[in-house]
């Protein structure tokens, strides 16, 4: 399996804590990797370092056989790697189809003209592809409902991202039915070979997507183990300490 992202030996020092101890794991292409672990083992600190907006204080980011060095999220795109966090970061006052290229519209040459035209039917034709059950592209974003919203941030995810997409906890705040549909939207990205590192403290979750789990307590990293060869109750066992 290719590569699409390594982590060769992360270290992560704030003042006197080291809150990211010599991690190293790769996620390859297509595949759903879990990071899991209890509050404060380190998991937000690692994806926010992938992403750009935090620099590891030592070891090596390897995207594509690559050693990389991003001085901010601007970098991590640039790469091809996309990011969808808890809150969003979604314009609730803007439409659907806006909010899918907020920064990276499309323009006419030599004009400041948007192709707004363009950029709606692109995203009604992405919409259609990851079967995402948004009827106007052309609504408030304010008008939709958590998992929808949600729904939204990951198809524009999967629209930029070349490389990579991270979710922190991207179900927390959905309801059973929002879960059900945001999980089948990740299975379908990893179906059409896209690289998902995903944070998530709902074991069940992790359990009906993750192809691999990576353990952490306390910044350390436990064990890599394959999802088929183990049980919820053992995972929780290395987040512990229990076994």
């Amino acid at each position: 399996m290719t590569q699409v992202v390594e982590l060769r030996d992360i270290r992560k020092i704030f003042g006197a804590i080291e809150a990211v101890k010599g991690l190293s794991f790769g996620v390859g292409q297509g595949e759903v990797v879990a990071l899991v672990g209890d509050n404060g083992a380190g998991k937000s600190t690692i994806v926010k370092m992938i992403a750009g907006t935090e620099q590891p204080t030592s070891g090596d980011v390897i995207i594509n056989g690559s050693a990389v060095h991003f001085r901010g999220p601007h970098d991590a795109r640039h790469q091809g790697i996309e990011t969808v966090f808890q809150d969003l970061a979604l314009a609730t006052q803007q439409s659907v189809w806006r909010n899918l290229f907020l920064g990276r519209e499309l323009t006419y040459p030599f004009f400041s003209l948007m192709k707004s035209a363009e950029m709606r039917r692109i995203s009604r034709e992405l919409f259609d592809d990851l079967a995402v059950n948004i009827p106007d592209e052309r609504v408030e974003l304010s008008a939709l409902s958590g998992g929808q919203r949600q729904a939204v941030a990951i198809a524009r995810a999967s629209r930029w991202a070349q490389s990579l997409v991270l979710m922190d906890e991207p179900t927390a705040a959905l309801g059973v039915a929002e879960t059900d549909r945001v999980e089948n939207l990740i299975q379908k990205l990893a179906s059409r070979g896209t690289a998902v590192l995903l944070i998530s403290h709902d074991m069940g979750q992790v359990f009906r997507l993750a192809d691999r789990i990576v353990v952490l307590r306390r910044g350390a990293h436990v064990g890599t183990v394959n999802r088929i060869d183990v049980s919820p109750s053992d995972v929780i066992g290395m987040i512990t300490g229990a076994s």
